[in-house]
Formats: structure tokens, C-alpha cells, sequence
């Protein structure tokens, strides 16, 4: 079963009943949240009513973990790019039990990450993705990928049959210019 973030605020009384059940019919099951930071923040006083009812979703998530019980065949996955501001309920043992990490990609697996989503486009042989990698040092992988779109869509924009070293090297300047005015480009 899949829910974003959004139905999740929306429809948190789903968590007690349907979503729980649901598993428990289906089980073995896992309930996967995906971007659990947008609910799962470190709680604060706020006379906002949609920061309330993040809360609100935070509490009656904290209550539906507490309620798994490790011997059930349902488990819970969540996924976050911001471990660091999840409130430290979601964290303690019981609850969110292991943390796996993913760090940012290296510099070949940023290399090979350009070159995948390249493989089905035109590009010119003397493409350099080894120093195309060296130019995106804190890149992610999605925008890694940002960055394959990007050029492409200049090869397009100036009719050319085959991407060029030099459409990738002002592809990574575009995507570092997005990533400065902190527009999370294709995160």
C-alpha cells in the first residue's frame, strides 16, 4: 500500500483504522512513509492550524508504532532527507529501531549514476563523465540525474543530434544555480 505525505496529514485518522487493519489482513505487510520529516518534525508551539495538524499526524503516527508488535508480520520503513530534524519520539528503540544510511554518492558512483541516465540518449564519445563527476562533488544522485535531463534538453534546445561535454558542463551549472536559490531541483 502506498500513501504520500500529503493523503498521510490529510487523513490521519486513517492510521487507526484502515491503514493498520489493512495490514493485519494482508500481513506479512510493510507500510512504507516516504518523506517522514513532513510529519514527523521536532514538535513546537504553533497557533498554525496546518502545523496542528502535522502534529496532530505526528502523535497518532508515534501511537500506531507503539501498537506494531515485533513479533507481527508488519513491518514499518520510513524514509527521510532530514534525519536531523525528526522530532527524537520517532527515534527511540521501539519505534524507528534501525537506521540505515545512504550517504551522498561518490565521485565514481556520481560518475556512473551520469552515465546510466545518459544510455539512452546520443552522446558525443568524448564525453568525460569521470570529470563531469569531479564537477558535481555535492550532488546527490537525483540531481545527478538533473543534470543528464538538463543537458539533453540543451542538445535539444539548439537542434543537435548528439549531446556534447560541454552541454553537461552548463547542465551542472543550471542544476548549481537551482540548488543556490534552494529550489530543491529534482530531490
Amino acid at each position: 500500500m502506498r500513501m504520500s505525505t500529503e493523503e498521510l496529514t490529510s487523513r490521519a485518522r486513517l492510521l487507526d483504522s484502515e491503514i493498520r487493519q489493512l495490514a493485519k489482513e494482508k500481513a506479512p505487510a510493510i507500510i512504507f512513509i516516504d518523506e517522514l520529516d513532513a510529519i514527523g518534525t521536532k514538535r513546537f508551539n504553533s497557533e498554525k492550524a496546518g502545523d496542528r495538524e502535522v502534529q496532530r499526524t505526528m502523535l497518532e503516527l508515534l501511537n500506531q508504532l507503539d501498537g506494531f508488535q515485533p513479533n507481527h508480520d508488519i513491518k514499518v520503513i520510513a524514509a527521510t532527507n532530514r534525519v536531523d530534524i525528526l522530532d527524537p519520539a520517532l527515534l527511540r528503540s521501539g519505534r524507528v529501531d534501525r537506521k540505515i544510511e545512504f550517504p551522498a554518492p561518490n565521485e565514481e558512483a556520481r560518475a556512473r549514476i551520469m552515465q546510466i541516465h545518459s544510455r539512452k540518449m546520443n552522446v558525443q564519445k568524448d564525453v568525460n563523465f569521470e570529470e563531469l563527476a569531479r564537477c558535481t562533488d555535492d550532488f546527490n544522485g537525483a540531481q545527478c540525474k538533473a543534470v543528464c535531463v538538463e543537458a539533453g534538453m540543451i542538445a535539444l534546445r539548439r537542434s543537435a543530434s548528439e549531446v556534447t561535454h560541454e552541454d553537461y558542463m552548463d547542465a551542472i551549472l543550471e542544476v548549481q544555480a537551482k540548488k543556490r536559490t534552494n529550489l530543491n531541483y529534482y530531490a
